[in-house]
């Protein structure tokens, strides 16, 4: 018995093995061989497949994909039928564009049908039947004058003169509204667009626009935050933790400005303890008022609270200025808890690099703990910026963000939240030729549709990539975050191509993903300004030469330079931490070759990423 089972054994094996080379026809039945005349599909067809199912849910995504899909297939692919069947998907997700954009419009949904405009722009598709991204801007900002919300309209005002100068009529219409809620600066910067129309402003409204608020309307319109986060025990002892700011207020509903940092513990999801927001207008005897946050931009620094109160008075955030260096400035907060602070310097310095995006005003008025989140006015009483950070070893460095960046921040925060700005996942270099890219991080559009390192970015939305020296970058971030994550931009490089890439939400730490997944080398780049190239090593420690320094990085104040050998010892990611050890061991090139060790620390939000 046991012999049949093994020869049956056998003989199963056999043919198993005859039917599996296709030798025996009969192995197969009726549906499987009705299956094999059927072609399989080349990977170009299931990526067509993919841009299919986005043509009607999301175009933006489409096109996206159909740049990915053009890029790594040519023209043709893999099947002569994927062009024509390419650009019938195309021309689908742009009607389904146009089409959302004409029902937001309809709809009345004005940022959406702005959003929407400028995704067309960046297809060079002007739909002259719905209107642009000015008119959009414009009709919302009467949309909101009408529900009584002044500071949205504002600033959708705002944007649209920067974008197509106001008419006469609208900014007549505006500067009335601003003499209407006491907003002085607001009606100064709507009487300077009627004035440049040449239309007459009756004298009411010029005398008020003309006028100039003092320190002490000002001072009205700034507060005390008080953050009580429970208690802290120190050598065995309880005590009261209190986090102490400054803010000021932007609407007659309520709405103030205020630090990131100041109240993190209200809305970071790894504070674990208590926390309460309060605000307070008089000193330490005033009642305490309940506030909560609306929305905050943590790259920023920035906060948007509220409290259900009416202030005496009203910073504008239309009329702010780009201030020179030299010119004298006022700060006014709570240092210490000092209420009703003013203390008056000048601008220091412009251009310093301190946040992940834009760049920040050196100031040498004193500030001191309690004055973050508190206005910086020059002596117009324009908006400045907005205080967020001191050395406390060194008198008068302290730094304030740009009144400029802090209005195109609060769209994103009046939505509610926490702000989300777009990303390409590009790092750049400012070098004499321009905007170098240097990395392109993984699982990013920009490395979806293979954006080149080592080339430049000449234009981005149509615009060239022009600055002055140490500017570059900010100037580009400037470009890129009005638009919404989801949009679509045009993007194009030195070597001739043109892109149209759709952004996706900016990661709270730029460059924490790329550290997990990238090697050690490529991310030398980005982190530590080196550029290495390959040369003879072992296998367990691979040896470099440093192709090319960035100027002014990490690895240029360390002193490397080109053509230095560098083998990587060390590599450690603090993520929780935000920053990356880079252990290298060097033989310098410019010092006989002289051997050294060293270990270079290097931030995860780079400020150099777009």
């Amino acid at each position: 018995m046991a012999a049949k089972v093994r020869a049956g054994t056998g003989l199963f094996f056999f043919l198993s093995l005859w039917c599996g080379l296709g030798l025996f026809s009969g192995c197969l039945s009726a549906a499987q061989a009705e299956k094999r005349l059927v072609p399989l599909k080349s990977s170009g067809q299931f990526r067509l497949d993919d841009i299919a199912g986005y043509v009607s849910e999301n175009p933006a995504r489409a096109i996206h994909l159909a740049g990915i899909h053009r890029r790594i297939y040519g023209t043709d692919g893999e099947d002569p039928l994927a062009a024509p069947r390419l650009k019938s998907l195309e021309e689908a997700a742009v009607r389904n564009l146009i089409e959302s954009q004409a029902r937001a419009v309809r709809e009345k949904r004005w940022d959406d049908a702005a959003s929407l405009a400028r995704s067309l722009g960046a297809l060079e598709i002007a739909v002259e039947n719905t209107g642009m991204e000015p008119d959009f801007l414009l009709a919302d900002a009467k949309d909101k004058l009408s529900g009584g919300n002044y500071l949205e309209a504002f600033l959708a005002a705002l944007r649209t003169h920067e974008l197509r100068p106001l008419e006469f009529e609208d900014a007549l219409f505006f500067l009335e509204q601003a003499v209407r809620v006491s907003q002085r600066r607001a009606a100064a910067f709507f009487f300077t667009a009627a004035e440049a129309r040449g239309g007459a402003v009756p004298e009411e409204l010029r005398r008020y626009a003309q006028g100039r608020d003092t320190a002490a309307d000002m001072i009205k319109g700034v507060a005390t935050v008080l953050v009580d986060r429970g208690y802290r025990i120190e050598k065995g002892r309880g005590l009261p933790d209190w986090v102490l700011g400054s803010a000021f207020f932007v609407d007659s509903s309520g709405l103030l400005i205020t630090n990131y940092h100041v109240i993190s513990s209200e809305v970071d999801p790894a504070y674990e303890g208590y926390s309460r927001l309060y605000i307070r207008l008089g000193g330490a005897a005033s009642p305490r008022i309940p506030a909560r946050v609306i929305g905050w931009d943590k790259a920023m620094d920035l906060a948007l609270i509220k409290a259900e109160i009416t202030p005496e008075y009203v910073f504008s955030l239309v009329d702010r200025t780009i201030p020179s260096v030299g010119e004298a400035i006022y700060a006014i907060g709570s240092p210490v808890g000092l209420e009703k602070t003013v203390t008056a310097g000048i601008v220091s310095a412009l251009g310093r690099r301190l946040l992940q995006i834009g760049d920040v005003i050196q100031i040498d008025a004193a500030v001191n703990h309690g004055n973050s989140g508190g206005p910086v006015v020059d002596v117009e009483g324009r908006l400045v910026g907005i205080v967020f950070a001191g050395i406390e070893q060194y008198q008068g460095l302290n730094f304030a963000v740009p009144a400029e960046r802090l209005a195109a921040a609060l769209p994103g925060m009046l939505r509610g939240g926490k702000a989300e700005r777009p990303w390409l996942g590009l790092t750049i270099a400012e070098t004499a030729q321009g905007a170098e890219i240097i990395y392109v991080a993984p699982f990013t559009p920009a490395a979806e549709h293979h954006i080149t390192e080592g080339t430049w970015l000449t234009t981005l939305n149509g615009a060239e990539v022009r600055a002055s020296q140490g500017g570059l970058i900010p100037a580009l971030q400037d470009l890129l975050f009005p638009n919404r994550p989801g949009e679509l931009v045009a993007v194009e490089t030195s070597d001739g191509i043109r892109r149209v890439i759709m952004t996706e939400p900016r990661p709270e730490i730029p460059l924490a993903r790329a550290a997990r997944v990238d090697s050690r080398e490529r991310l030398a780049a980005p982190l530590f300004g080196l550029i290495l190239a390959p040369t003879a090593g072992n296998i367990f420690t691979p040896a470099y030469t440093i192709k090319r320094v960035v100027r002014g990085s990490i690895a240029d104040e360390a002193g490397l330079s080109e053509q230095d050998s560098v083998s990587i010892r060390g590599f450690k990611v603090e993520e929780k931490e935000g920053y990356v050890l880079l252990d290298i061991y060097v033989k310098r090139r410019r010092l006989g070759y002289l051997e050294a060790s060293m270990r270079l620390p290097a931030a995860l939000d780079s400020p150099d990423t777009l």
